[in-house]
């Protein structure tokens, strides 16, 4: 172990429940050398993280670590930030890799598997539920193929990040304990251009009850391995869907959850980035933060990811389609296993039904209509349309709506209607003219369908409108201001931010700057406008 060794009393870690479902029930790749190679008939590979050269912990999760049983004085300490880092593995830890494969970009790529991140095993939390604790950064593994196993900082303090924020939304997402600095310097080509150079790294704690993930499936099924398919379902199912009698059920309950979360994502604007079958969760959360992105102005065809720039594969407007695309790709692994593939495509059209009728709900509640009513669907188009006319702030803008006053004798001018709305305009010189007609309009029919609805108390109908409408998301300038800081030496944004977005629907009066419109230096900013795969 290198590094600074750990205070001989601060081994609190080794008294974590370990309970390794996974690596005990599951097939083990059969050759334990950590090198490169194609691995068959086995669900994960025994691997120990590679030691770094002075870890230090400098962001951490005060609700996640009390889930974890975990007290300050624990993170706090040396240990944490040795075991955290990988330079100790933590007495009842199995350390494994995961097998998957995965279509990316809409093309089978193979075997893929856990390149840089290696779990140290299953928990069990305070409330006695099982959680997988996986440190992403902790060096090579057998799935690496030419990659070192690393991560840098600037991609694991917008993960970290991200994993906090997403689930203070409510939104189903994977966790992060820890943000560890490793005191080494890592080797990027940050836009794959040539212009490689070293930056320093980090390892983010990654927590969550299953890692297993579409690819899962896929990669025994591309080899015609039944037997090893049949296992890691049959495994899935006992853990973590014990109520569902058979493979086709299951799968529906898979379709449900994933239709879902990806409407929340279409609620608060989140943009994943690179929706690949290896980077969708069998368990409906949100997984990978690689080159995710907000919704700044409402722009459906953006993508934050630069390898996507051409084909826009995974912009934001196309989510929903792909995410049903990513099924019919786990549907076709898992044909093998059942008799009748009827219900599999019954589940299919379920996901499109189900995510229509949650997407109309989600809308009418962000609007302050609390159900749908017919023609409905036609304002909402409308509104989509007029979002689209000129650069307007999505976050902004449904937030502020909430404020607009409801006028049902049209005794306001069209002025004070748009006037708690002006913050959401990037450009308000183009409000006007035909863009300025169209918004007014909408908003007085908009505001007619509120009434119709039968509102009869318009402080409740704010409060239901903005405990859906966020204030407060990880605009890609606000992380992109913490990297610079961080990159500098000061952590304390990291930690700032990490506070604001705890809270994401109140109203926080001393935090505005982290409510602001994009600045105009984020416009086209590596980082803050695109983002690449690179970590």
């Amino acid at each position: 172990m290198t590094g600074s060794a750990p205070d001989a009393t601060s081994f609190e870690l080794d008294q974590l429940d370990f309970d390794n479902r996974f690596t005990h029930q599951l097939p083990a790749d059969p050759i334990e050398a950590n090198a490169v190679r194609q691995v068959e008939g086995a669900a994960f590979s025994r691997v120990a993280p590679t030691p770094v050269a002075a870890p230090r912990t400098i962001a951490w999760s005060p609700e996640l670590a009390a889930q974890l049983g975990l007290d300050a004085a624990e993170i706090e300490s040396e240990d944490f930030a040795q075991v955290l880092a990988g330079n100790r593995v933590p007495a009842g830890a199995e350390p494994f890799a995961m097998a998957y494969g995965g279509h990316q970009f809409g093309n089978w790529a193979g075997q893929l598997g856990d390149g840089r991140a290696i779990a140290l095993g299953e928990v069990l939390d305070v409330d006695g539920a099982h959680q997988t604790l996986q440190l992403k950064g902790a060096g090579p593994t057998p799935y690496s193929r030419t990659a070192d196993g690393r991560a840098v900082l600037r991609s694991s303090i917008r993960e970290f990040l991200c994993s906090e924020a997403m689930y203070h939304l409510g939104i189903p997402t994977t966790r992060a304990l820890s943000l560890v600095t490793t005191g080494d310097q890592v080797v990027r080509d940050m836009l794959y251009d040539g212009n490689a150079a070293p930056e320093p790294g980090a390892v983010v704690c990654r927590v969550a009850p299953s890692f297993i993930r579409f690819g899962t499936f896929e990669l025994p099924a591309s080899r015609g391995d039944t037997a090893l398919l049949r296992q890691l379902v049959d495994y899935t199912m006992r853990v973590d869907y014990p109520h569902a009698p058979d493979v086709q059920t299951w799968f529906r309950e898979i379709c449900e959850r994933t239709a879902r979360l990806v409407v929340d994502w279409m609620r608060v604007g989140f943009v994943h980035g690179v929706l690949n079958t290896d980077n969708m969760s069998i368990l409906g959360l949100t997984i990978d933060y690689g080159p995710y992105g907000w919704l700044e102005d409402f722009d459906p065809g953006w993508t934050p990811n630069t390898t996507d720039a051409r084909e826009r594969r995974y912009r934001y407007g196309a989510q929903p389609h792909v995410a049903q695309w990513n099924l019919a790709q786990l549907a076709a692994a898992l044909m093998p296993l059942v008799g009748d593939v009827e219900p599999l495509r019954e589940s299919l059209e379920h996901y499109a039904d189900v995510y229509d009728d949650c997407f109309g709900q989600m809308l009418a509640r962000r609007l302050g209509w609390d159900t749908p009513l017919a023609g409905d669907s036609d304002l909402t188009a409308e509104l989509f349309r007029v979002l689209t006319s000129t650069e307007i702030d999505q976050v902004i803008f449904f937030r502020r709506l909430a404020l607009v006053d409801l006028d049902p004798d049209q005794e306001l001018s069209d002025a004070e209607l748009l006037a708690p709305l002006t913050e959401a305009f990037y450009r308000p010189e183009e409000v006007r003219g035909d863009i300025e007609r169209d918004l007014v309009a909408w908003l007085r029919s908009w505001s007619e369908r509120v009434l119709e609805g039968g509102v009869e108390d318009d402080e409740q109908r704010r409060a239901e409108m903005d405990a859906v409408n966020p204030k407060f998301v990880l605009r890609n300038w606000l992380a992109q201001e913490a990297i610079d800081l961080a990159e500098a030496g000061d952590y304390t944004r990291i930690t700032e931010l990490l506070d604001v977005l705890r809270r994401p629907y109140a109203e926080q009066p001393s935090r505005e700057h982290f409510a602001q419109r994009r600045p105009e230096w984020a416009r086209t900013r590596v980082g803050s406008s695109m983002l690449s795969c690179s970590s």
